[in-house]
């Protein structure tokens, strides 16, 4: 993970399908650097579902902390096999896609660092402030931010408009 974050890599990462907390059980590999440090290069991503009464899928772990932002992750087409097609589920399933982002951001602005485009993402979300299903649970509903660290959805257009201004750098 260093050696991607020293070489302007940047890592899009599934969060897990348990319906765990990532800030209660860890989930590797993960950003984590050791000593309370944590890589600016890495991405984790939980999968979400299109009904906005759960908005997180039922499987999908997730961690105020520890999960980034949630992209689509349950019913998508993906390729097989034989030249054949099928619909999956999973944060493997999200993970691509917000990594599908990731690049279209980067080829709008081939300047931006791994750590800017991680910023980006964050910054581009929809952000749903309703309570939605916990994973894993039938009924416990608990405010959507509550389940990421930017309490949001991936949203292509504002991330590939984010990409075209200037980015303030520290």
């Amino acid at each position: 993970v260093l050696y991607a974050q020293d070489h302007n890599v940047l890592l899009v990462h599934a969060a897990g399908n348990s319906a765990q907390d990532n800030d209660v059980t860890a989930n590797y590999p993960n950003d984590s650097l050791g000593g309370g440090v944590f890589a600016n290069n890495w991405i984790e991503v939980g999968a979400s579902q299109p009904s906005k009464k759960a908005l997180a899928t039922d499987f999908s772990n997730y961690g105020h902390k520890n999960v980034d932002l949630f992209s689509p992750g349950q019913d998508i087409y993906s390729t097989i096999p034989n030249k054949e097609y099928a619909y999956f589920n999973g944060t493997s399933m999200a993970s691509p896609v917000c990594a599908g982002v990731c690049a279209l951001v980067w080829s709008r602005n081939p300047s931006l660092t791994a750590k800017d485009v991680k910023m980006i993402m964050e910054a581009s979300v929809n952000v749903y402030t309703h309570k939605v299903i916990l994973p894993g649970t039938k009924k416990t509903k608990v405010a959507f931010p509550q389940l990421s660290n930017t309490g949001g959805l991936i949203n292509a257009e504002r991330a590939l408009n984010m990409a075209t201004l200037p980015l303030l750098k520290k």
